[in-house]
């Protein structure tokens, strides 16, 4: 008597959603990079004419403006693409697990074109030559060390936030953060290749002179480093999972 098999059952997969297709989070990269130069430069003119004779003054409005900004950039654009913006926190999710490598690398150009973007943007709504190469010279050794400093510190708040599964509170904590650099780092705060590069397209304020920008680079990328390292110690327990909700979670 032959015995009739049953066709094996097989277990339901469990698909874990990876977020939004790669087109749209440059896409998202794109724009939030390109308002966050136009924020940070933009809001530098305005302080110039604002506040002429007033340096300290400028600042206040420069960084006010600049940590409000974030905190609705990132809200606009995190769902999408997480709110980087910044190809350090891009590259330093990516060693956590959080990011393809491949998609790091799509990030970086995008973040920087956007920033560049956002500079020519800047400096067309106030009437400036669409490109004027910045002749402020930043690269001394105090401005290098607050630009590791700075990064490490946002390297150190986006993560732990998240290691802690606080990313909803990111938006507020990076602009509060970064607001706050403005006044305790000597370089006031660039922490963002993208945003350095971006920079350097504006005669103004908030510019920085090509010469410097390499030196600048090298920097935050040290500072991205120290602040892995650091979390690493302080929160050895951080998975991909967790790294894959910075800087906010993304939203299918």
């Amino acid at each position: 008597m032959s015995i009739r098999r049953l066709p094996a059952v097989q277990a339901p997969t469990r698909t874990i959603d990876t977020g939004q297709p790669l087109g749209r989070r440059l896409l998202a990269e794109l724009l939030g990079s390109a308002f966050l130069a136009a924020v940070v430069i933009g809001s530098g003119i305005a302080a110039q004419r604002l506040s002429p004779h007033d340096i300290g003054l400028q600042l206040l409005e420069n960084s006010a403006a600049t940590a409000v900004g974030l905190y609705a950039i990132i809200l606009m654009f995190g769902p999408v693409s997480g709110g980087h913006f910044n190809p350090v926190v891009s590259l330093v999710d990516a060693g956590f697990g959080g990011l393809e490598w491949r998609d790091a690398a799509a990030y970086i150009p995008v973040q920087t074109l956007g920033c560049m973007a956002g500079a020519v943007a800047a400096n067309g709504m106030f009437a400036k030559a669409a490109i004027a190469i910045s002749p402020h010279h930043r690269a001394t050794p105090a401005h290098l060390l607050g630009e590791v400093i700075a990064t490490a510190g946002l390297i150190l708040v986006i993560f732990a936030l998240a290691r802690t599964h606080r990313s909803s509170q990111a938006p507020a904590a990076v602009g509060a953060y970064i607001g706050a650099a403005y006044w305790f780092t000597s370089s006031t705060s660039f922490a963002n290749p993208a945003i350095t590069v971006g920079r350097m397209l504006t005669d103004t304020f908030a510019g920085i002179a090509p010469a410097s920008v390499p030196a600048f680079i090298v920097a935050q990328a040290l500072g991205g480093l120290l602040g892995s390292l650091a979390i690493r110690r302080l929160y050895p327990q951080l998975t991909a999972r967790d790294a894959a909700t910075v800087v906010l979670p993304q939203v299918s």
